[in-house]
């Protein structure tokens, strides 16, 4: 590698270690790195701005935007209180019955939408049900943001990384269901179980907590009904065009922003009120983050390490599935996993097309996406959604420090990646 590609190398370890020790607030770890790697000249402004592999992704930045400005009149209408109080009622204020509600809508609307969306719109409610319960928030945040990442993993649109091994590989949406979903629904009974263990000590159970919130109303929590009509059309006209987004044409960035700015328009709300709801750090992060990752891309790095676990496994199919799987896990929780599978799909698509195995163009592909969307949950920064949580937090005073989601990302990652493993072995080798 060049002297260039080794400083992008120190610059991207030094970053991450502050954002890891937390030395240093992770937004300006971030930037500052980014900073740096322009400075040295791993990339420069024409791949910071406008490469698609190795910039910003500014479809990432804006789907979080309009998601944001979305959420941000939403919690004008006092639906999340609504949805807060009908979800600890139904859980009859067990607060394990009421995360499992919470992780299984999570799941189920990041298959359904993507990840992201999903914990911008369920993190709200959150905060609202474990005040009403007197439990600590951050547990339920952690699990959901674990939970998205395992439900978007089951189609098309539910992880930013699948559309790209969708454009890639020509897989459609119903690809991703008969391959995938299926694991998915066995992932998240496992991932229910681990709650039950990981965040055993968030579930004390108050009788007279659970008393007083059997005795609320929720149609009582909405204070402004014509605003709530606006904002659930605009959100269901959303929701419509991310799932037909491939048949309409419309990015789901364009289709955030545009629902966004539509909604913030109709609701005849002053827009710099509404815009100090927005999560600014965050975006800044994800900016810093992407130009960091960018200039690891620019600088060939990435690719020399695609490359190298690709040759190592020599053409056997099941060795390089299981490889693949592995090292997407694992790259993927210290780097961003778009960029990522940007730049390990090429790769995938020239073994696919050297192997004359049938299952090949399947299992490799499946592998890529698994090790991608699973091995995101390992750490902080490693998936979208993560990075949002944490965000959110901060600016409700529930700040989730790097090692404190860590500390149960990897062990979710480790079991869940390792039944994908049993699965892929097993549905396309051993049953082949």
């Amino acid at each position: 590698m060049s002297v260039t590609a080794w400083l992008a190398v120190a610059v991207f370890v030094v970053a991450y270690v502050l954002i890891a020790t937390e030395r240093v607030h992770r937004v300006a770890a971030a930037l500052g790195g980014a900073a740096i790697m322009l400075v040295i000249g791993a990339t420069d402004a024409e791949h910071a701005f406008f490469s698609e592999q190795a910039g910003i992704d500014w479809n990432v930045i804006f789907l979080l935007l309009g998601m944001m400005l979305i959420v941000a009149v939403l919690q004008r209408t006092g639906v999340f209180e609504y949805l807060a109080i009908w979800a600890a009622k139904r859980a009859r204020g067990r607060p394990f019955r009421v995360m499992v509600i919470l992780v299984l809508v999570t799941a189920l609307a990041s298959a359904l939408l993507d990840n992201v969306t999903t914990v911008l719109l369920v993190a709200p409610v959150t905060f609202v049900v474990c005040k009403r319960l007197g439990v600590p928030v951050v547990p339920f945040l952690i699990a959901e943001a674990l939970a998205s990442n395992i439900g978007g993993t089951a189609t098309l649109v539910g992880d930013p990384p699948n559309i790209i091994i969708a454009s890639r590989a020509g897989l459609s949406y119903n690809d991703f269901l008969v391959h995938l979903a299926p694991l998915v629904a066995v992932l998240l009974v496992v991932f229910l179980a681990l709650c039950r263990w990981l965040f055993r000590h968030a579930f004390a159970y108050d009788p007279d907590r659970a008393a007083g919130i059997a005795a609320l109303r929720e149609h009582d929590a909405i204070r402004d009904r014509r605003l709530l009509v606006v904002s659930l059309v605009v959100l269901a006209l959303v929701t419509a065009a991310f799932v037909l987004h491939t048949a309409l044409h419309l990015q789901p960035s364009v289709v955030a922003i545009v629902g966004g700015l539509l909604l913030l328009a109709a609701s005849k709300l002053d827009a710099a009120d509404v815009a100090k709801d927005v999560e600014w750090p965050t975006l800044a992060f994800f900016a810093g983050l992407f130009v960091m990752v960018g200039g690891l891309v620019a600088t060939g790095v990435i690719d020399k390490i695609a490359r190298a676990a690709a040759e190592a496994t020599e053409g056997r199919l099941l060795l390089t599935s299981m490889v693949l799987l592995w090292a997407s896990a694992v790259l993927s929780a210290i780097v961003d996993n778009i960029p990522y599978v940007a730049t390990m799909s090429p790769i995938v698509s020239e073994l696919v097309a050297s192997n004359s195995e049938h299952s090949a163009k399947e299992v490799l592909w499946w592998s890529l996406a698994l090790g991608a969307d699973l091995g995101g949950n390992a750490t902080a920064i490693g998936a979208s959604a993560n990075v949002v949580v944490l965000g959110i937090a901060e600016r409700n005073g529930a700040r989730i420090s790097f090692w404190q989601f860590s500390k149960y990302g990897l062990i979710v990652t480790l079991i869940t990646v390792a039944i994908s493993a049993g699965y892929l072995w097993l549905r396309y080798f051993a049953l082949a």
